[in-house]
């Protein structure tokens, strides 16, 4: 169910988590929260809705972190290109983007505390990108303006309806010429037979949030 309005988004992220550096991408600095379950409780309090998906904008997690490292690492990946980051959480795939030379770049999210961190991480990290609610799974590929180049999945394939969606999403856009990448530690519904490797990375994690403190993850690129 979604809330009829928020009280103030921004004001419940700057109040909620603290400015800290994913592990694995120490050169960019997020609004974050150290404790899933308290923060997810705040949550439904302050939207006074019970239900609601866990936080994941509050959160570094592995592929996330492994694509940012990638594509600082590689920035040709990015250069010059139009880039979309879909389910963009706290910008952190968006803000890699953005230091690696990207063109321009729109970070996709639903959740308004989300909306809410990626702008402010993005003035704490002194970077510009276009911040979009657009649902972009819901329209063909070829109908988003600008038709992005790039496509950055970072994390995104935990429940198996949302996977579906976002693998037809990539299959689309990989098939309209758009060079579509993921990172991903191995999550339940991750098409691996679809996939390119490209990079793989030991990140570290919490085990607030997965089950061990180290992730083996890896960077693909989806295939045609």
């Amino acid at each position: 169910m979604t809330p009829a309005r928020v009280s103030d988004p921004r004001a419940f992220v700057l109040a909620n988590t603290r400015l800290q550096s994913p592990p694995h991408v120490p050169e960019i600095r997020l609004h974050l929260a150290d404790e899933a379950m308290d923060l997810w409780r705040l949550t439904e309090e302050d939207l006074a809705t019970l239900g609601l998906p866990l936080p994941f904008w509050a959160f570094a997690w592995a592929g996330g972190q492994a694509l940012a490292r990638y594509v600082l690492d590689s920035p040709a990946t990015v250069a010059g290109r139009r880039v979309l980051v879909f389910a963009a959480g706290a910008g952190l795939e968006a803000i890699a983007a953005a230091r690696a030379g990207a063109a321009s770049i729109v970070a996709t999210e639903i959740d308004p505390f989300a909306l809410a961190a990626l702008a402010l991480n993005a003035e704490e990290n002194g970077v510009a990108f276009t911040i979009s609610d657009r649902d972009v799974l819901a329209r063909p590929f070829v109908d988003l303006a600008p038709r992005p180049e790039t496509v950055l999945l970072g994390d995104v394939f935990f429940e198996e309806p949302m996977a579906t969606r976002v693998a037809a999403f990539a299959a689309d856009a990989t098939a309209h010429g758009a060079d579509v990448l993921i990172g991903d530690p191995g999550r339940a519904y991750l098409p691996t037979d679809r996939l390119e490797r490209l990079a793989e990375y030991q990140v570290p994690t919490t085990r607030a949030l997965e089950d061990s403190e180290v992730k083996r993850t890896r960077v693909w690129r989806f295939r045609a």
